[in-house]
């Protein structure tokens, strides 16, 4: 058992001062004391603020390797299509060891700026031109592998993707690494669930691309299909991304992408919806009512010029939501949250929008917001430090000038909105430190995988 007296940190309650952590072998919290005076011997004491941990609930990891590859101008009218086009020639040449090496290098990251867990978005498949591995978990296991030595807890979501585009377009040349049949995906997930069932950092979701990738009569059949084998784990769907992906699916079917999937399928806890940018106030009132959670980018969204997502109207509604960094450009969950909040100020000429009358702290809105949608995006017992959840925490530095001689209430605050550096000091996962002073404990012998993996990429 590991025993940590914290100076100051913030359990579901509010902050709390001299409070004693008891984790069991398995990382997970078995005991939350408070006013504890005199610390056992081998107690760990922090002096720092403890905050719990993050979760990244959308990420496409290979993508990280081409971050700051898409910024010149093409002489057309750039957007996520002309991107779109760039990713597609990236990723013709990614082996398995070159995945391995980019997700690991980008999971130290995703580490060191606080995310604890991940939900991969694993959409790449096979071989070019759709060739399959001999086994066709060959890349799932590289992804998982990858979370597994840089001590990140995962939920892999293997996704299924079928078509280039509405109407069951056919797919690409540069698309056929994705392409797998349902029977085939629900197969994947299955035998995944299976190998790493008594893993406790590893959870196996299931996700579809989005409405242009997969038909509604495949996702019903597919539904059906893991029912059929008891699955119980977190759905994702990217939704409602673009504007042409709006116009398309009005065109075709007389309703807007998000319209479209909540008149068709019942949509509740598990799932979670990417993106939503496009929503309109209809839509997002009865995305919010459904009780899912959407998945919030802002980094990436803004990146691609996509659009920035109707927040306030969703938060009217009690919407759940949780961030993610998606194609890395940035890996700052600092950065996520303030631009989810920043985004709304620009668009509204108003200052301090995403709290309440209960929690007035935009930082502290922002962050628990974001901690209690992820756990619900990932299917994991995170995003607290309570009995029963995993010992996943991050200590922040007190000794800098943005949070020096803070007032506990304005931690958050302070950390999201005038830091100007990583002030994530060690992170702790499962109750094993993984990043001591602002390192990873395997940084150099990663990044020289990644930089091995870059030179042959």
């Amino acid at each position: 058992m590991t025993t940590i007296i914290a100076e100051e940190i913030l359990l579901p309650d509010g902050w709390a001062s001299n409070v004693l952590i008891e984790i069991d072998e398995d990382g997970f919290i078995i005991g939350v004391h408070t006013g504890t005076a005199n610390p056992s011997d081998d107690a760990i004491i922090i002096k720092d603020p403890i905050i719990p941990g993050m979760a990244n609930a959308h990420s496409h990891g290979f993508q990280r390797a081409m971050a700051g590859l898409t910024e010149r101008a093409s002489g057309n009218k750039d957007s996520f299509w002309s991107w779109r086009k760039t990713m597609y020639r990236f990723l013709e040449n990614i082996t398995p060891e070159i995945l391995y090496a980019i997700n690991a290098q980008t999971y130290v990251e995703m580490l060191k700026a606080g995310y604890t867990s991940v939900a991969e978005f694993h959409y790449l498949h096979h071989q070019k031109a759709g060739v399959q591995y001999d086994d066709n978990l060959e890349l799932s296991l590289q992804s998982i592998q990858a979370a597994i030595d840089t001590c990140i807890s995962i939920t892999h979501m293997p996704v299924l993707y079928c078509h280039g585009g509405f109407n069951n377009e056919k797919p690409g040349q540069e698309q056929l690494r994705f392409i797998n049949k349902p029977d085939d995906l629900v197969e994947m997930v299955s035998k995944l669930s299976d190998k790493y069932k008594k893993k406790d950092s590893v959870e196996i979701g299931f996700a579809y691309h989005s409405l242009r990738a997969v038909s509604m009569d495949l996702i019903k059949a597919t539904d059906e299909n893991l029912k059929s084998i008891n699955y119980q784990n977190p759905i994702h769907i990217h939704v409602s991304e673009q504007l042409q992906e709006v116009e398309e699916c009005y065109d075709l079917f007389g309703q807007r992408p998000v319209e479209y999937l909540l008149n068709n399928i019942d949509i509740n806890d598990k799932w979670s919806i990417v993106h939503a940018t496009h929503a309109n106030k209809i839509e997002i009132e009865n995305l919010a009512k459904s009780n899912a959670t959407t998945v919030i980018c802002p980094t990436t969204e803004a990146n691609l010029g996509d659009g920035i997502f109707p927040m306030l109207d969703y938060l009217e509604y009690q919407g759940s939501f949780a961030i993610g960094s998606d194609s890395h450009v940035s890996i700052n969950l600092v950065e996520e949250l303030r631009w989810l909040e920043y985004g709304q100020r620009l668009i509204t000429n108003q200052r301090t929008l995403i709290q309440s009358q209960e929690l007035p702290s935009v930082g502290a809105s922002l962050f628990e917001g974001a901690l209690k949608g992820g756990e619900k995006s990932l299917g994991k017992k995170i995003g607290r430090i309570e009995v029963g959840y995993r010992a996943d925490m991050i200590v922040l530095d007190g000794n800098t000038p943005a949070l020096f001689d803070k007032h506990r209430d304005h931690i958050l605050d302070s950390w999201i909105f005038s830091a100007n550096s990583n002030l994530v000091k060690d992170v702790i996962v499962g109750g094993r430190w993984v990043v001591k002073d602002k390192r990873h404990i395997r940084e150099e012998e990663i990044f020289k995988l990644y930089q091995e993996a870059i030179a042959k990429l």
